[in-house]
């Protein structure tokens, strides 16, 4: 790759002039040497971040009807986790071990995990959340959120653990949210409410093969998590209650979620990072998610939403094979003066949107404040963003993109975008305090988002074109003439190839 550099530095500037006369080569030497040198420092095919990982047996297990629960919808079964949990953890080093759960009506309280552990729920099994919020306990506020007051613990929770899945045979795990949606809505609640399931400080996590049902606030939230994957998941919450999102990671890193299903009072996948001052102190970014094959619904947000907490910073994001109906907002990356951090390197491709008010809004205008503290000059980062492959058939609006006016968006892409409005609205595109560049895209975006190659960056094009990003980086240094002929031939090259 140096001597590559090297010869285009030495050999191509002082003919820059004769260039077009060379391009097909020219463009042939540089997708040979990206391929090459993808080839080099990736090796084989590692799978990604969504790569299948095959369940461990664990070698020992136990039913929960050892601990003495009954299921029968009725009886609290909350010392009967506990204890199970506390039986099985003397198995951490001996291979962990599996809690089976048959079929049956499991009312429980909050309780905890550990580690080396399976949660398995068989068919017809489902763990029945109490609607007593004594039996759910007090844990410290998050510290990349602040504000000092406690929150009630996840039904299901996990701290500092290592090698957990939660699946089964399609079992199912019921919040009962009522009465917290209720609470939540007459401001009755001295603390926040609980999560479906949570975990913090914890690697390696499966949650796979469930159906999640009506949680008091979010439904799976990994924070300040690595190695997690959520699959073959239905997650539900009635339309008309506040801020049930559906799968929510929060400052965590390797992340996979595919093949689900998520219909949510608000948005149904988020990602998120911090809030504010407490968010940037902490300073844990989420990054390197896969996103794949998921079916979203929301009724009062986004299928897919980025922020507007994110204060540690998303990045090095894919989405992929999104199918987004009946909600507000198809995509959305929000934020707003004071949060700091960055969105960028999010890629998303090969979405069907139908049914959405506005197809992709992006806004640095929304979201509150935790309190007065915050730094009104922490003006978060956005750029890098794509959106390619992207259709919508009965949409209101097209997009919106509102920048912010002292950090506006920049570099943003999209390609091959076509909306197929409900109404003919006048303009189908708003955008303030935005840069980027379109192509293939219907109905004709607004003029910030139609840079011409001449006076585009490499930087969406190796975005829309992955194999030319070995090399993109250096070509950005170039004079504008050279980066914008070899633009020009690139697309024609790959798009013909």
């Amino acid at each position: 790759m140096q001597l590559f550099l090297h010869w285009i530095q030495n050999f191509l500037a002082p003919l820059q002039f004769q260039l077009v006369a060379h391009m097909k080569s020219l463009v042939a030497v540089l997708l040979l040497v990206a391929i090459s040198t993808a080839v080099e420092s990736n090796g084989e095919d590692n799978g990604g971040p969504c790569k299948q990982n095959a369940f461990k047996a664990r070698p020992h297990s136990v039913s929960i009807l050892e601990f003495g629960a009954v299921g029968d919808g009725i009886t609290l079964n909350t010392v009967a986790f506990e204890n199970a949990m506390f039986y099985l953890k003397s198995f951490a080093d001996k291979g962990g071990a599996q809690l089976y759960v048959p079929s049956g009506k499991w009312l429980t309280g909050s309780f905890n995990l550990t580690s080396h552990l399976t949660l398995f729920l068989e068919r017809g099994a489902i763990i029945i959340a109490s609607q007593d919020y004594s039996h759910w306990d007090i844990v410290d506020f998050l510290p990349s959120y602040g504000r000092g007051i406690g929150r009630y613990r996840s039904l299901i929770y996990g701290q500092n653990l290592s090698d957990v899945v939660i699946t089964g045979d399609n079992g199912t795990i019921d919040g009962q949210g009522s009465i917290w949606w209720e609470l939540f809505s007459s401001n009755s609640l001295n603390y926040s409410r609980p999560n479906l399931i949570e975990f913090v400080d914890s690697v390696d996590i499966i949650i796979s093969n469930l159906t999640f049902l009506d949680s008091p606030a979010w439904g799976i939230h990994p924070v300040h998590c690595s190695n997690v994957q959520i699959q073959n998941i239905t997650s539900r919450a009635p339309a008309e209650f506040p801020y049930t999102s559906g799968i929510v990671p929060d400052s965590s890193r390797y992340v996979c979620i595919e093949n689900s299903n998520i219909s949510t009072g608000h948005d149904a996948v988020v990602l998120k990072s911090g809030w504010d001052q407490y968010g940037i102190a902490y300073g844990k970014p989420t990054s390197s998610v896969h996103i794949s094959n998921v079916y979203l619904q929301s009724s009062s947000g986004a299928g897919l939403a980025f922020g507007s907490e994110m204060s540690g910073g998303i990045s090095d994001i894919i989405a992929e094979k999104l199918h987004i109906l009946n909600s507000p907002i198809g995509i959305e990356l929000k934020t707003t003066k004071g949060r700091g951090g960055y969105m960028r390197g999010i890629f998303i491709s090969d979405a069907e949107l139908e049914n959405i008010s506005l197809g992709i809004s992006m806004t640095g205008y929304s979201g509150f404040h935790p309190d007065d503290k915050y730094d009104t000059s922490a003006l978060p980062i956005v750029g890098d963003i794509t959106f390619k492959n992207v259709i919508g058939a009965n949409i209101s609006v097209a997009g919106n993109f509102s920048g912010i006016v002292e950090s506006p968006f920049s570099t943003i892409c999209l390609s091959n975008v076509t909306f197929s409005l409900s109404s003919e609205p006048s303009p189908s595109w708003f955008c303030s305090n935005v840069i980027g560049f379109s192509e293939d895209v219907i109905p004709e975006p607004c003029p910030d988002l139609q840079s011409s190659y001449s006076k585009f960056s490499f930087s969406c094009f190796s975005s829309l074109y992955p194999l030319f990003s070995n090399v993109s980086g250096y070509l950005d240094h170039q004079p504008q003439e050279l980066q914008s002929l070899i633009f020009i031939h690139s697309i024609h090259e790959i798009q013909n190839s």
